[in-house]
């Protein structure tokens, strides 16, 4: 196949998305793996020079362009999976992951690093270079012999394991249905219904009439918080919680995900002690804010002991309302949503059903481009891309007329897409050496929004619309950078603990009355979201924020715990029932398999620090108090410091350690203050 009739190979601009089939994925991925490996074989030839621009000139080039390829295949197997693609990919998953994985150990590319003269470089260079050498250190390059080959034997199985994690997760929601009759869906929302009612539908069930109800969050979520049947809850709680695990009902068994995750925390500790390390927690913190794992222990425990006397007043208040309100006497764990719905909207009248039509997407979207055209100075325009749905929309951002970023908005769930809502890069801002011209970023920005159903548009739950706007600002961090280096350039180079800063701040504007009143309109009506309602959700905001937190924590602690320590933990489920009972005041059942689907730490990039939301939550807090301090009295926020958060957290990306970033916007270190302020914990 010549590259003219292989998407994958083009690379005069944005990824051909609507062009690319299972079919391009071998060949284009072995050209390009060719190409990267004879440029990384001229960059270690002795008599190549060590100077930044060349070693950038002739290898980044190749190994963007492999990046680049490869992520396009990867971002369709999130959004667009099929059998075929899925076996295109993880037929050519292997050769990828050596590449890198001798690529990040070559002894000779290593040398050619230490060899630069870095007085030379530019101050994002030396920070590029800096990271550049870390990187080399762990990812083996001063390994020997046997110790070499056993590591890189260990990223190959790796990314083996964590690919077939996250299919085993997807294929396990993906492949229950329940099909509900109509004496089970009293309470279920009309719109849910409707949708329940289409999909059912859909699959031609010989003409039966039928509800069918999956494990996707709207359709999962919709009959654990409104439906009154306990025995329609208790049937999607049970398949929701034993997914991709050896409790799993019928042949659910089959996604088992136990001996996959004993061998990745096996594979993580033998790693880790192979590059000098005591456990992989310890590894793991090497790039981040944090210093040690203890720390982050202690971190997570300190916060626990704030926010367990709110958790606990929360509890009771869920036992008397479900027993003296509902008739509950002996709450389940599937009771819990249910009544938590029911308690919220007795006590701040309203629910997430009243406020829902007051957010079709189309309303939602043109608010969150007012809100950030208005804080960073910026234009946002609707744009044109091959793109891989019908429903993907593309647009690009502008300051002072001239392109800064574009990205892609994917918003709705469908079979075949991973659940859950993700940033991730296209492209990064670069002065490309090969070129000498500018590359602008492009962004994902994927989320799992109800589809419209009768001819309407979407309609977003308000905890949809804080998941967009959280997106959204890791697209800002990605896309509003003005580093030119490409590895330190918007969210590259940034540490990890520290990449959640700019996310959780948007969703503070998701609580402004002026931000709202202008992102609001009825579907039916149009009307803006009425001033009274917006009082009860303000009222609501910190509903079981004590719960919400422990739950965060409890997340934190079991992942930081589960990677420490001399010996891998064979019994993780031992381990998390000794979290739960020193953190959580609300238990999970024996059955409950939370490690399963924890896609995060099994097959995302937050093994040993999903702490980091937490942790960036003090950060994030602590920024948008800046923007309280400088409100004005009609509600607006200061231009001045909407451009220095600019200017010192977003334009700077990972071209400077990201406490330097957050004292140049602040002026001083961060406080937990604000976070516990924020969440009614003060």
């Amino acid at each position: 196949m010549t590259s003219s009739a292989n998407p994958l190979l083009d690379f005069t601009d944005l990824p051909l998305f609507d062009r690319i089939r299972p079919e391009h994925v071998e060949p284009a991925i072995t050209t390009l793996l060719a190409q990267a490996r004879e440029a990384q074989a001229r960059v270690t030839a002795p008599d190549f020079p060590a100077q930044w621009r060349e070693v950038a000139r002739t290898l980044d080039v190749a190994t963007e362009q492999l990046g680049s390829a490869w992520g396009a295949v990867g971002h369709l197997k999130s959004v667009a999976d099929t059998p075929e693609l899925r076996a295109a990919y993880n037929a050519v998953l292997p050769q990828v992951s050596e590449f890198w994985t001798q690529l990040g150990a070559d002894e000779a590319l290593y040398a050619k690093y230490k060899a630069m003269d870095v007085a030379t470089l530019t101050p994002a260079q030396q920070q590029a270079h800096k990271n550049a050498i870390r990187g080399f250190v762990l990812s083996g390059a001063e390994l020997q012999g046997a110790a070499r080959e056993r590591y890189a034997a260990i990223q190959d199985r790796m990314a083996e394991l964590t690919q077939k994690f996250s299919e085993n997760a997807l294929d396990a929601t993906d492949a229950y249905a329940y099909l509900a009759g109509d004496d089970e869906v009293a309470g279920i929302p009309a719109d849910a219904l409707q949708a329940a009612r289409e999909a059912a539908q859909a699959d031609g069930k010989d003409g039966k009439a039928g509800y069918k109800f999956t494990l996707k969050l709207p359709s999962y979520l919709s009959v654990m918080q409104y439906a009154q049947s306990s025995a329609l809850r208790e049937k999607l709680y049970k398949a929701y919680v034993t997914r991709a695990s050896e409790v799993a009902e019928g042949e659910g068994t089959k996604f088992d995900n136990t001996e996959i995750i004993r061998e990745i925390l096996a594979l993580r500790h033998e790693e880790s002690v192979l590059l000098g390390y005591a456990d992989f927690a310890t590894v793991s913190l090497v790039p981040k804010m944090a210093e040690s794992p203890q720390q982050v222990v202690d971190f997570l425990r300190d916060l626990a002991r704030r926010a367990r006397p709110y958790a606990e007043q929360d509890l009771a208040d869920l036992r008397a309302f479900g027993a003296e309100q509902l008739g509950i006497g002996d709450p389940q764990p599937w009771d819990w949503p249910y009544i938590g719905e029911k308690l919220k909207e007795a006590r701040y009248s309203f629910s997430d059903q009243e406020v829902k039509p007051y957010f079709p997407e189309p309303k939602v979207l043109a608010g969150l481009f007012k809100i950030v055209e208005t804080l960073f100075e910026v234009a946002i325009r609707r744009d044109e891309a091959p793109v891989w749905h019908p429903t993907v929309e593309f647009y690009r951002i502008e300051r002072g007329g001239q392109l800064v970023g574009q990205f892609y908005l994917d918003p709705g769930a469908r079979k075949g897409k991973r659940g859950g809502a993700w940033m991730d890069d296209v492209r990064t801002r670069w002065l490309r050496p090969d070129t000498g011209r500018l590359q602008t970023p492009v962004a994902h920005l994927v989320c799992n929004f109800s589809e419209s159903v009768g001819g309407k548009p979407p309609l977003l739950t308000h905890d949809d619309v804080i998941t967009l706007f959280h997106e959204f600002g890791h697209g800002l961090h990605h896309m509003l950078t003005q580093v030119d280096e490409r590895d330190v350039s918007g969210i590259s180079g940034v540490e990890w603990d520290a990449v959640e800063l700019p996310s959780q701040f948007m969703e503070n504007f998701c609580w402004e009355w002026e931000v709202l009143r202008h992102m609001t309109g009825h579907v039916e009506t149009g009307e803006p979201l009425p001033r009274a309602l917006y009082d009860k959700m303000l009222a609501a905001k910190n509903f079981q924020s004590g719960m919400q937190t422990l739950r965060q924590v409890e997340f934190s602690l079991y992942d930081m715990l589960l990677h420490s320590g001399r010996e891998p933990r064979r019994d993780f489920m031992a381990l998390l029932g000794q979290v739960r009972q020193e953190v959580a005041v609300l238990q999970s059942p024996a059955y409950s398999r939370t490690p399963h689907t924890f896609s995060h730490i099994f097959a995302g990039g937050y093994a040993a620090g999903y702490y980091s939301y937490k942790w960036a939550e003090v950060l994030s807090a602590d920024a948008y108090a800046a923007f309280e301090e400088t409100v004005d009295a009609d509600g607006a926020h200061s231009p001045e410091t909407g451009r220095r958060y600019r200017q010192a957290i977003l334009e700077a990306g990972g071209s400077r350690p990201a406490m330097e970033s957050f004292k140049a916007f602040r002026g001083r270190e961060p406080s937990i203050d604000a976070l516990l302020r924020h969440q009614g914990m003060a």
